[in-house]
């Protein structure tokens, strides 16, 4: 495993399990301790997945101990709105059944994040939280911030694959001290990144199949990834990735390899 210093001296693994889109239950539960099984020390949930209690299960049955695993939970929109960030915390650490999280994130830019900033802020100096940061926060939301607080997130969860490399936002973050985090970091749901013919001629030469050429992407392009799987081999494959080295021309093919477009919902603009 490779990790990354969050500007807080807190390190972050580089690869984890995200479960977005993984139902509560024994699916949820089973990926998360297939993944700590396997060498995964990070877990990314959020409120709205709908299954922080699965896996805050998945953790406590993994027989791993909770001080050794890096985990992350966001404050969804309409508690956001409704300046409920401090009780929807609580609930959070209820469902995932640990008086702390690593890395708690405002989860989209909604009406109100500001105050839920600060409201952060006190949480993580209560000691509750390792670090806070933001998710799809675009660089003109990350200076109103600046406007408002002394505190720099620990880090920036967006949209970034090869379809949609995101490159402005990831210097701009990385020159402010801003660890970054890709979510659909192969494409999204119902892309057809996976499936094309470069990263596929890419992944011959290293007997890696075309996800792990795009989680090895990631990686040396210094960003924290979190794909998602319910399938062990899947799991498995995807923390496969630290036995070779992406050449320049390689990481140039892969982006090149992209749509150019978002996969996902805009930070300037959604309806949820």
């Amino acid at each position: 495993m490779e990790f990354i210093t969050l500007n807080n001296d807190v390190t972050i693994p580089q690869l984890g399990l995200g479960v977005f889109q993984t139902p509560e239950g024994e699916q949820t539960e089973n990926a998360v301790r297939w993944a700590l099984a396997n060498g995964y020390r990070h877990i990314d949930t959020a409120k709205v997945y709908g299954n922080e209690e699965s896996v805050g299960k998945g953790i406590a049955e993994s027989g791993v101990d909770r001080k050794d695993i890096f985990l992350t939970t966001k404050l969804w929109n309409e508690d956001i709105r409704q300046h409920r960030a401090k009780a929807a915390f609580e609930e959070s650490l209820r469902r995932l059944g640990t008086d702390y999280v690593d890395l708690y994130l405002i989860h989209w830019p909604a009406d109100g994040w500001q105050d839920a900033w600060k409201d952060m802020i006190d949480l993580y100096h209560d000691g509750h939280i390792r670090a806070i940061g933001v998710s799809n926060f675009q660089i003109h939301h990350l200076e109103d911030l600046f406007k408002i607080s002394d505190v720099v997130p620990a880090a920036n969860q967006i949209e970034s694959s090869p379809d949609f490399p995101n490159n402005e936002v990831i210097a701009y973050c990385k020159e402010h001290g801003i660890a970054v985090e890709a979510w659909s970091p192969l494409g999204g749901t119902g892309g057809k990144l996976l499936s094309s013919p470069a990263l596929a001629e890419i992944g011959a030469k290293y007997g890696k199949s075309a996800a792990q050429v795009v989680i090895r992407w990631h990686l040396q392009r210094g960003v924290v990834v979190i794909p998602k799987s319910v399938h062990e081999e899947r799991i498995c494959q995807n923390i496969d990735v630290f036995d070779f080295t992406l050449t320049d021309a390689d990481m140039a093919a892969i982006e090149a390899a992209g749509s150019g477009h978002r996969n996902g919902s805009s930070p300037d603009d959604f309806d949820f």
